[in-house]
């Protein structure tokens, strides 16, 4: 007979769910491929290093890691990557991080480089690449960095290593996705220009091909949309779009540019492009497959018709014949590598590669609360989050204390509180510390008005609805008003450091590679953001001094509340010096500052020594400040 669980108090709780817990077997699971019989995907893998392997299952057998155990397959391109791989008849197409080139490893295992030396050490990147039909080409995006420019460009390289390099095209500032028809005839792809970003205005091409170059240009579609993820079924052009609102998927009619719709609703089917190759849409033997993205979770749409339920959070789908493949996750599991059958418009699921299994009791597990709140000036605009209440089967709280209140301020800021396994969060809710992961305005899978909801007003609407998810749950009686923290990395960084200059409804923070002085960020990131910031403040420098109303870094003698900031010291996107002086200023107004400079990090900890250091070192911190004694 189990004994009654213990009054604990909260913050305090013994948890099995350590943050060496959270890196060990832990592998992320990000893009997968269907190649004939055979199903490809992505692992990262904290404890090699943060190392990503390809790996394949064929039919019934085994999986296996077909790249070589030094292998690191990861892109540079736009910095955050993403498609540094894919897979052609049997061949694997990737690029390994060291050095930036594009090999290709045969069925038998033997790697062959196709690019050549760069000028510069990994000054020629390459990603989100398609075979020709007939093997000879493959046509994908090329970064170059020289000269102190950046040039983005689609190219055809040679497959046999002859090393062979064309430009295909270059005719904007940036350029993703190209697709290939079935018979090699069409190509399509996106295209954009600063100060634009992909999910806020795209132009479709179609150009024919010949000879394996780019040839007339029979369509371009422009206007203020943001169209993603074009492909084909058979000769059909099939792309997402949110015109005028949803990111929904639409036949292009090749001679008109007229847009049909095939899977159309109140739910969004993209996700906003940070990465190339994040596939939410699949033609399978005939049958058009997406994802519905809606704020209770994922769903499948099987035929423009039949709705199923497979997973909360699915993130990558790829189909070849009647195979359809996918990652997918759920508040009970992490990601995983599924393939469906598509029988009589349902998607029966089987499941390739398994997630880790849960090692903790399934006491310890949260189905997050989707909540709506009043935000901004009176209270007149909304915004929404995911509720994680505290939950450990031993332990619960004294009846006269309400738990701490965790708010995380996710990046982007277009992204989105997912509806998934995320042991980082019940690292905290086992503990005995309530969590909202907000959806402030900005953020994805609400449409394209209330993404665009942030323009102008990042730094304050972000901010204000941060505050107001926490007064809510205060309000409410779930959470202890006196007890608030908010965390965030990147843009939700600087939301945090935005949240704890200018309000006082916080009692500590922690920032991750945040920004703090959004001038130096206009004039010191990389060419994919170097124009982000017009949409989000202003044009600089003509808004110059929004900029310095808006930055943290010129109101350090507002901040009146503890924090501790992490960082990476090889972050080319929010570099290492605008973390430190954050911390110089807090030193100098004699604020309780700690900061952790992991070696060897880019944006974002990879590395499983490193993940477990800082998670440890945020729940001391605010153990320290807060006043209770956590178990780590």
């Amino acid at each position: 007979m189990s004994s009654e669980p213990a009054a604990t108090p909260y913050g305090a709780w013994p948890s099995p769910i350590t943050a060496a817990s959270l890196v060990e077997s832990a592998v992320g699971i990000s893009e997968v491929r269907v190649d004939g019989d055979a199903v490809w995907w992505a692992e990262s893998r904290p404890q090699e290093g943060g190392r990503t392997a390809i790996v394949r299952r064929v039919g019934d057998g085994e999986a296996a890691d077909v790249t070589p155990a030094d292998a690191n397959v990861r892109t540079l391109v736009h910095e955050y990557g993403g498609a540094g791989w894919w897979v052609d008849d049997g061949a694997l197409f990737h690029v390994d991080f060291a050095d930036q080139r594009l090999r290709r490893v045969d069925p038998a295992g033997a790697v062959v480089l196709l690019t050549p030396e760069p000028p510069e050490p990994r000054s020629w990147r390459f990603a989100d690449g398609v075979v020709t039909p007939d093997g000879r080409v493959v046509v994908c995006v090329r970064e170059r960095h020289e000269d102190g420019a950046v040039v983005n460009e689609l190219v055809g390289i040679d497959t046999e290593g002859s090393g062979n390099v064309e430009v295909l095209w270059q005719g904007s500032d940036f350029v993703a996705s190209p697709r290939l028809s079935a018979d090699g005839s069409l190509v399509a792809f996106v295209s954009w220009d600063d100060p634009e970003m992909p999910w806020t205005r795209t132009r479709l091409h179609v150009h024919r091909v010949a000879d394996g170059r780019l040839a007339d240009e029979l369509l371009v579609l422009d206007g203020d949309r943001a169209f993603c993820e074009p492909g084909w079924d058979g000769e059909r052009l099939l792309v997402v779009v949110d015109d005028p609102e949803w990111w929904n998927l639409y036949e292009v009619e090749l001679e008109t540019g007229r847009l049909d719709p095939v899977v159309a609703g109140a739910f969004e089917i993209a996700t906003p492009p940070w990465v190339f190759g994040m596939q939410r849409w699949a033609v399978v033997d005939g049958t058009v497959v997406a994802v519905a993205g809606l704020p209770t979770g994922d769903e499948l749409v099987v035929d423009g018709r039949t709705t199923t339920t497979v997973d909360s959070s699915i993130v990558s789908l790829s189909s070849s014949g009647d195979a359809l493949a996918a990652v997918g996750a759920g508040y009970d599991h992490d990601p995983e590598v599924l393939r469906f059958d598509i029988v009589d418009g349902i998607a029966r699921r089987g499941v390739v590669r398994p997630a880790r299994p849960v090692s903790f009791d399934r006491g310890y597990l949260v189905e997050p609360e989707w909540i709506s709140f009043p935000t901004g000036p009176d209270g007149l605009a909304t915004a929404h989050g995911l509720f994680y209440a505290p939950a450990n089967p031993d332990h619960v709280g004294p009846a006269d204390e309400k738990p701490p209140l965790l708010v995380l301020a996710h990046g982007g800021p277009t992204a989105q509180a997912r509806r998934q396994l995320q042991t980082a969060i019940l690292y905290w809710t086992s503990r005995g510390i309530a969590v909202v992961d907000v959806d402030y305005r900005g953020s994805t899978g609400y449409g394209r008005t209330y993404r665009k909801a942030l323009d102008g007003q990042w730094g304050i609407a972000d901010v204000e609805d941060c505050v107001a998810g926490a007064s809510y749950l205060a309000d409410r009686g779930d959470v202890d008003a006196d007890r608030l923290m908010i965390r965030g990395g990147s843009a939700g960084g600087f939301t945090v450091l935005s949240a704890l200059a200018f309000h006082d409804v916080f009692a500590a923070g922690a920032s991750r590679y945040g920004v703090a002085d959004l001038e130096a960020l206009a004039t010191d990131t990389h060419k994919f953001e170097a124009r982000y910031l017009d949409s989000l403040v202003g044009p600089y420098p003509a808004a110059k001094a929004v900029y310095e109303e808006r930055s943290p870094i010129n109101h350090v003698d507002r901040l009146s509340a503890p924090m501790i900031v992490l960082q990476g010291d090889e972050d080319a996107i929010v570099p290492p010096n605008q973390s430190e002086m954050v911390v110089e200023a807090l030193k100098a107004n004699g604020i309780e500052v700690e900061y952790l400079l992991f070696e060897g990090e880019q944006h974002g900890f990879r590395k499983a020594d490193n993940i477990v250091t800082a998670l440890e070192a945020e729940l001391v911190f605010f153990g320290r400040i807060l006043g209770f004694d956590p178990v780590r």
